[in-house]
């Protein structure tokens, strides 16, 4: 294997539950009206695609880019206050990186992505956003890009996820897929039965061959 790539929301900072909060908060101040099923199917999108489903199936009464914005502002304070990293995230990049080359591939735009890596310090020399891609997750478009600019084969990469979509998407990539399940948000057990399945994010660096 040549390298490990991370998704970063829920499997390194604990930020799924924050998202959540300030769509929906964001949603109930523009003439929104959150559904049973908004907070999964967003799991993944990239920014344009979820900025369009707040418009489309939401009802948000914005543009797709001024919903975004206003979300994605939101998102900053809220890190800028408190950035919720998982226990044991940070130790378990660096060791990782000490063997591998390392990316992260996320559906988080780039300006959070940015603070991530600042506030962290981590020696990540690649760092992907599904806004620059085609299509977020479940496609595998975002860790493919991850793959190429490591400049390796998508198919000796190791990919650490957390949720339904994301895991589809790394397996799409032909990578070998560990999950680390999302708490609030458990993974498809039908997904989760195709992939190495750890307890938590400490025992990734044990997991690794």
């Amino acid at each position: 294997m040549d390298a490990v790539i991370f998704d970063l929301d829920g499997v390194l900072i604990d930020s799924e539950q924050v998202w959540d909060e300030v769509r929906q908060s964001f949603a109930a101040a523009h003439g929104g009206t959150w559904t049973a099923t908004a907070t999964r199917d967003m799991q993944g999108m990239s920014t344009p695609e979820w900025a369009s489903y707040l418009v489309s199936s939401v009802g948000v009464q914005l543009t797709p880019e001024e919903a975004s914005a206003g979300v994605i502002a939101s998102m900053e304070k809220a890190y800028a206050a408190h950035l919720p990293v998982i226990p044991g995230a940070v130790d378990t990049v660096r060791a990782v990186a000490s063997r591998f080359p390392v990316a992260i591939a996320s559906s988080a735009p780039a300006v959070l992505i940015k603070v991530f890596l600042e506030v962290t310090g981590l020696p990540v020399p690649v760092a992907v956003s599904s806004e620059e891609c085609a299509a977020g997750k479940p496609s595998p478009d975002v860790y493919l890009l991850a793959a190429s600019r490591l400049g390796v084969s998508a198919t000796s990469c190791y990919a650490v996820e957390d949720s339904t979509n994301g895991l589809k998407a790394a397996l799409a990539a032909g990578m070998t897929v560990l999950a680390v399940p999302n708490p609030h948000f458990p993974p498809d057990p039908a997904v989760l039965a195709q992939v190495t399945v750890l307890s938590s994010i400490a025992d990734l660096p044990g997991a690794l061959t």
